[in-house]
């Protein structure tokens, strides 16, 4: 997907929006990561007026009297499908849904580890590398989907045309086993070259090394998706496949916690996740209050860029509801067992629980 066009026809829009005075935003003078031995972090103090706009949905009735219920929660990764938890947090859903929330970004790598000795209690990050953790033992529970599609397209610099010039090319992941390497085997794979004979696979650690691996040129070509595409358009990269358009199905962006720790506190994993549901709604209804959310987290200022990553992430990747699917673990379990035999044999119903998405669905959170 190209959204060259898409950010030039939003840009009128864009500048115009731009000339109304912007919903107000805690200054990102400390960032979102908080570290674990602290206080929660100043973004989770009471939200300036214009973000703490009242959700059009219900408050969870689970939300209890007396303070509030600390949490320490992790996402991943600077991308827009963590614009639910972003948003929860600044507009203050979670504080009216009897939880503090701390948030801290912890690269996937890392991830998987913190959540299972309890420096977090929930983490936003990918399905695959949850499922190999649970395979080797780690006794994790995934309780949302947020990221349920590829938002990925593959791009390359110039002098690379077309996908049939990539073999024998270095290709850039994050990690080996992350949502970013199962889209890059799953698009090798349907252009017909072979993921282990056919290219080099780079893990290069995180989302932003990537980014940088490709303008130094390191690797040879990489998946992204908005604002980082249009980062990349602009150096003079462009895109040879477009998963993203073809809408397959995938275990992106996951809510995971600890079997053990979601069995002692039920009541505080369906407030969050009505929390979740709550700011999905918020973010689909109000363009104007998510746009300074988006511009804080990614450190963006640039408001053409802005407005085709909401457009993108909010319109097309992220659901109303972000329901837990056996199926869209299809590819991730294809490509892991290759090379993980318990993966093969794995129950996924195990790591599955629904319930709380259920609820918040039952109870009509989040519009109808």
């Amino acid at each position: 997907m190209n959204f060259r066009l898409a950010a030039t026809l939003a840009g009128a829009a864009m500048i115009l929006a731009a000339c109304q005075p912007a919903p107000a935003v805690s200054t990102p003078t400390q960032p979102a990561a908080a570290k674990p031995t602290t206080a929660p972090a100043a973004t989770s103090a009471a939200p300036t007026s214009a973000l703490a706009a009242k959700p059009a949905a219900t408050t969870a009735p689970a939300a209890a009297a007396g303070p509030p219920v600390a949490l320490h929660v992790s996402y991943s990764n600077l991308i827009a499908d963590n614009l639910p938890e972003w948003l929860a947090l600044e507009a203050g859903i979670f504080k009216q849904n009897g939880i503090d929330v701390t948030l801290d970004n912890i690269v996937s790598s890392t991830g998987i580890p913190a959540l299972l000795s309890g420096q977090v209690q929930i983490a936003h990050l990918g399905g695959s590398e949850t499922l190999s953790a649970a395979a080797e033992g780690g006794d994790l529970v995934v309780i949302s989907i947020t990221g349920p599609v590829y938002p990925f397209v593959f791009m390359a610099p110039a002098a690379i045309t077309g996908i049939d010039q990539i073999k024998g090319k270095k290709i850039g992941v994050s990690n080996v086993g992350s949502s970013s390497d199962i889209a890059t085997r799953v698009m090798l794979k349907k252009v017909g070259l072979d993921p282990e004979k056919d290219v080099s696979i780079v893990a290069v650690g995180s989302l932003q090394n990537r980014m940088a691996a490709l303008l130094n040129g390191a690797i040879d070509g990489g998946v992204a998706q908005p604002p980082d595409q249009l980062v990349l358009e602009d150096k003079g990269f462009h895109v040879i496949y477009d998963l993203a358009a073809q809408r397959l199905p995938s275990v992106g962006d996951s809510i995971v916690v600890q079997r053990s720790w979601l069995n002692a506190n039920h009541d505080v994993v369906q407030r969050y996740i009505d929390s979740i549901v709550q700011a999905i709604a918020l973010s689909k209804k109000n363009k104007e209050q998510s746009i300074p959310v988006l511009q804080k987290y990614l450190k963006n200022d640039d408001p053409q860029a802005l407005g085709v990553t909401y457009d993108f992430f909010v319109g097309t990747v992220t659901p109303q509801y972000p329901v837990v699917r056996a199926d869209l673990f299809g590819d991730a379990v294809e490509q892991l067992s290759a090379t993980n035999d318990k993966i093969k044999s794995f129950d996924l119903n195990k790591i599955l629980d629904n319930q709380f998405v259920q609820s918040a669905m039952d109870r009509k959170l989040g519009g109808p």
